[in-house]
């Protein structure tokens, strides 16, 4: 009943009794009992939830007898019919169910639509005037009247009280967001733009052109001197006789040095 209170209904059980639970009902806007405000008791016996309880509404209605047992099948009156999977939530909701009807049973009245909401307009003042109303819901007992937790607005989609921090434009935002989405938009093919790259400012040109003329001209020199170097003709490659010749040509010192050992050694070796 706290966790999810069924719409239009309300319930609490009397501290002095667990077993009798004090119940408001309220008129849905769509009835004739719109505005009304309506205080009953559910009488649970000792075995529930295996028997079913005595009802009873003490509120004038236009509907039910004040203060007298009232038969429909979730009551007393029919055991038979009763199961005791049956919460509270569930029988009051059935009692306002079978109220809304025109179906005549024990402790019903016949009235009419005008008598029903006049009843209904002054159901608040009446059960103001009631001990048993007040100690029941002293939360209830203001001269403004009071909505149950649940007004019906869930079951529509919308919410008891709206959040102040959630902006109205939310909404409209998300239902913009929703359309958009749903809608398919084709866009076409846009060719690539040809990338263009600019010229550096002045400024870092003009900083950065003696550090360039210079790497420049050090590259010039390095190909220049690799160009001259791969430019000369290797000489050719003597063979025979003339291998010989140019071998002592070049070594002429060493044949001197080793001809003069040798003359030295054999005039050693007269005397």
């Amino acid at each position: 009943m706290q966790r999810e209170p069924p719409p239009f209904v309300w319930a609490a059980p009397d501290e002095k009794n667990i077993l009798n639970w004090n119940y408001l009902i309220r008129g849905p806007p769509d009835s004739p009992y719109a505005g009304g405000e309506y205080h009953g008791v559910l009488m649970f016996p000792p075995e529930y939830p295996f028997k079913p309880p005595g009802i009873k509404m003490y509120t004038p209605s236009g509907r039910f007898q004040p203060d007298r047992k009232i038969c429909f099948s979730m009551s007393d009156f029919h055991p038979g019919s009763w199961n005791p999977a049956w919460s509270v939530a569930t029988i009051l909701t059935g009692l306002l169910s079978f109220m809304l009807s025109d179906e005549m049973t024990t402790g019903s009245v016949n009235t009419s639509e005008a008598h029903k909401r006049a009843f209904a307009a002054r159901s608040h003042s009446w059960n103001l005037t009631q001990s048993r109303f007040r100690d029941a819901f002293p939360e209830h007992s203001t001269p403004e009247l009071r909505d149950v937790p649940n007004m019906g607005e869930k079951e529509r989609g919308i919410p008891d009280t709206p959040s102040p921090s959630t902006p109205a434009v939310t909404t409209t935002t998300s239902t913009t967001a929703t359309s958009a989405s749903s809608t398919p938009v084709s866009t076409p093919l846009q060719p690539h733009a040809p990338v263009v790259f600019a010229p550096p400012p002045a400024s870092s040109q003009s900083a950065a052109a003696p550090a360039a003329a210079g790497v420049n001209q050090t590259s010039r020199r390095a190909n220049a001197k690799d160009e001259s170097t791969s430019n000369r003709v290797a000489p050719p490659q003597a063979t025979g006789w003339m291998a010989w010749r140019h071998f002592i040509y070049e070594k002429w010192q060493l044949c001197a040095v080793i001809a003069l050992a040798v003359v030295v050694s054999r005039i050693s070796t007269r005397a």
